[in-house]
Order: C-alpha cells, then structure tokens, then sequence
C-alpha cells in the first residue's frame, strides 16, 4: 500500500469500492475520504487525537479545513491508528454495499413512536427509524431463533444496544465491523448471556457491566465520589462529595473530602476515597448546595 505524502491525497487503488484518499488539509491536518464520508484525526485534549467526521465535501482534499468536520468518535493513538479506522469503514462500506439491504417507506407502529422509513435486511429481518430514536423489528419466525436468554418476545430491539442482539443471531446480515460491533456490546451489557452461551467466562476488561459489578461489590463499604469541584478555599485539593458504595437517592449519608488535585482521577466507574488520607472536610464548601453544612 502506499505510503501517503503528508501534503498531497494519494488514492488506494487497491481498496475497490468505495476509493479511499489520504492526505492533508489546507490546515496540515491529516484527512481521509472514503465514498461520501470525510475523515479528519483533530488534536484534543492533553496532546491526544480524535477522529472527527463530515459528510460530502465536494472541495478538494487540499482545500479542505477543520470547520468542515464535526462530532467525536473516538479517540486515536496515531496516525496508523487514523488509518486503520479508515480503511475498517471502506471495507465496512463495500461489505454493506454487497448485503443488498433495501430502504422503504413504512408507516408501521414502533416502540419508540411511528417509524418514518425502514431498512430491509432480510425478509423478516427490518431496521426502523422514527423521530427520535429506532430499531430492529424480527418476525414471530426470525424471532425464535434469537437465543432465549436474550429474546425480546416483542420481537423488538432498539437501536442502542438491543440490535447487537439480531446481529449475534444473524451474523450473515452483517458487516465485518458490525459483528465486531455487537460481539463487544453484548459482552458489555449482557456478560451472563454471553458467558452462558458460549460457555466462556469472560476475564478482567472483557466486559463493562461484568467489571461495574465487581467494582461495586469491591467496594460497597467504600465512601465513592459522586461530585466534585475544585475547592476555592483549599488550594491544591478537590472537595468531594461521596456516599457508600456511591449510592444515591433520598435517606443516603453523605460527607465531604478532600483529596489532592493531582491524586484525583475518576477511573471507569468511580474515585474510591481513601479514609487514611483523604480527610473528612466540614469547612466552608465550594458547593452551593453545601454552604452552610458541615460533614459529620
């Protein structure tokens, strides 16, 4: 494959459809474009990247600027990272292309209000799209071969999370990407579905649901922040707010701390006060809802 030149867009002649261009912004950006969608890798924060998207820049690569793209997906290690994700899409496009899914008009009735166009991946087997939100809608018969753990016996499954489930069942409707896709969301949101199915026990950083329940078990006795604010009063420290096991809701006790600003980091799913060295706070409070209260 070609190296790109870091000032001119050089074509892979090798991708097939849909081409796929390399090159750089009038702002030395690096860029891509792959069909219709235009890619970008943006500087963020603490001297990391993200790619950033646009969509049907009829300009030249070389003319292109960073105003022309918008939103977040996700963030990039490097320039090779920025290529990868931009060949996965290509070869996502030119499989999904290859599916020979059918756009149709629908007035049917969905969960999530009336669907104004749907996508026919198979006979059976149909995307809706509303207002608001979406899914997939399974026929009585697709729908029994959804696995039992995981069936929805309305044969309805949203757009968020839910259709990694049509996709585990129908995999040959399905890109590469999207099976790659579905594979890390039912482990995230479904670990005892996916480890009895395939009878594999996911480890540590596998799955984010089985990793938040191990979390909380861990520390259920632990003070965890659930808010926190640079304190004007103390210099150099964070004043927190923390409950047991971070639990909310009226009737919870809460107290303050306050822990060093360069000790303070959030992690996945919560800072775990450490009593021995954080110390209670009753002083006076940078939070509103705490001016005039002490902790105990």
């Amino acid at each position: 494959m070609t190296t790109p030149s870091p000032l001119t867009a050089v074509t892979d002649s090798n991708s097939g459809f849909p081409e796929v261009e390399f090159g750089r912004s009038s702002d030395g950006y690096l860029v891509a474009r792959v069909g219709d969608t235009a890619f970008a890798m943006l500087p963020g924060r603490d001297a990391r990247h993200y790619l950033a998207t646009g969509w049907r820049i009829k300009r030249r690569i070389p003319e292109w600027k960073r105003s022309d793209f918008y939103g977040h997906s996700g963030g990039l290690a490097d320039e090779a990272a920025f290529r990868t994700k931009v060949l996965e899409n290509a070869e996502h496009q030119r499989e999904k292309r290859a599916l020979g899914r059918r756009d149709t008009g629908s007035n049917a009735n969905t969960p999530w209000g009336p669907s104004q166009g749907a996508t026919v991946y198979a006979e059976g087997v149909v995307r809706h799209s509303t207002a608001g939100h979406g899914g997939f809608h399974l026929s009585a018969e697709r729908n029994r071969k959804v696995n039992p753990i995981l069936r929805a016996p309305s044969g309805w499954y949203e757009e968020d999370e839910a259709w990694a489930i049509v996709a585990l069942t129908f995999p040959h409707l399905f890109t590469g990407y999207e099976q790659r896709c579905a594979e890390r969301t039912i482990k995230d949101s479904w670990p005892d579905a996916w480890e009895a199915i395939f009878g594999i026990v996911l480890q540590p950083g596998e799955s984010r649901e089985k990793d938040r329940s191990g979390f909380e078990k861990e520390h259920a006795g632990n003070w965890i922040v659930v808010s926190a604010i640079t304190s004007a009063q103390q210099p150099g420290f964070v004043e927190v707010v923390a409950t047991p096991g971070g639990r909310r809701g009226a009737g919870t006790e809460e107290r303050r701390f306050l822990v060093p600003s360069d000790e303070y980091r959030i992690g996945c799913f919560g800072f775990v006060v450490d009593e021995t060295r954080h110390p209670v706070y009753s002083g006076p409070s940078s939070f509103i809802g705490w001016q005039g209260r002490t902790s105990p």
